[in-house]
């Protein structure tokens, strides 16, 4: 069939058809930061969708409509299993929603906070609890050392 023949509303209704975005089958831990955030991502997607009602929903733009449905269902369901959950009081253990400044092999200083899926961030020194290198540092005292990727890296301060 030729190009010419296909409808524009087609291509809208394609892209209008969104899978759902992912969610992880992992406990839905959280710091007060990140149930912070999921708030907010959730008041957002509820205002998104507002805003695709008021402008005719469907009959008019269902790109709008089907991002702002999606967002809502994924951000309702994280703040439905949000886990708060505070460091425990161990002072020198590596933890969940505590900061760790290990040393790399090569002399590399490296500190990052250990938070809950949507709150991780490594550009900004945050990384999931269950990533690889949260996962080798869960537990850890300063002092002791982990293997990450084959390369040993040694907790240095937690805080």
């Amino acid at each position: 069939m030729a190009v010419a023949f296909t409808r524009e509303e087609d291509y809208e209704s394609q892209a209008a058809d969104l899978p759902d975005r992912p969610v992880s089958p992992h406990p839905n831990l959280v710091t007060a930061t990140g149930m912070a955030a999921i708030e907010a991502e959730l008041a957002a997607a509820r205002a998104a969708y507002s805003t695709a009602q008021a402008e005719g929903g469907v009959s008019t733009d269902r790109t709008a409509m089907a991002r702002a449905t999606r967002d809502l269902r994924y951000w309702s369901a994280r703040r439905a299993s949000a886990q708060l959950t505070e460091p425990p009081v161990q002072p020198d253990k590596v933890q969940f929603g505590r900061t760790v400044e290990f040393e790399r092999e090569d002399g590399r200083r490296q500190t990052y906070r250990i938070v809950g899926e949507d709150e991780a961030d490594p550009a900004n020194g945050s990384v999931s609890y269950v990533s690889p290198l949260a996962r080798a540092l869960l537990n850890k005292a300063v002092g002791e050392v982990a293997l990450v990727n084959g390369a040993e890296i040694e907790v240095i301060g937690v805080r």
